[in-house]
């Protein structure tokens, strides 16, 4: 098997790094970086490539996943109260607004 083959990953492994690869380009990272970084994380939290069938997979870690829920939630309890409450307003007043244009 050559470097960089994708076959022995499950069709789970290959979503994960595909929507972690989109969320490094959204942050602006390069296609090329984002792919390796993405393929890396998936490495980190499943060990690597899995063959498919019952009880052949290891438990995923998902250390990498904690780690970036963290860091987002210091980044929000960073904010003052203020802004917090009028983000939450702003967000119930779309949810309401979206659901009275639903049920029409």
């Amino acid at each position: 098997m050559p470097r960089g083959d994708k076959s022995a990953y499950t069709d789970k492994q290959k979503r994960k790094a595909e929507h972690v690869a989109e969320s490094y380009e959204e942050r602006g990272t390069p296609k090329k970086v984002a792919k390796s970084r993405a393929w890396a994380t998936v490495n980190k939290e499943s060990g690597g490539g899995n063959k498919s069938g019952s009880g052949r997979g290891k438990t995923e870690t998902h250390s990498s996943s904690r780690k970036g829920g963290k860091i987002g939630g210091a980044a929000s309890a960073a904010r003052p109260a203020a802004a917090r409450s009028a983000s939450a307003k702003k967000a119930a007043a779309t949810r309401k607004r979206n659901a009275a244009a639903k049920s029409r």
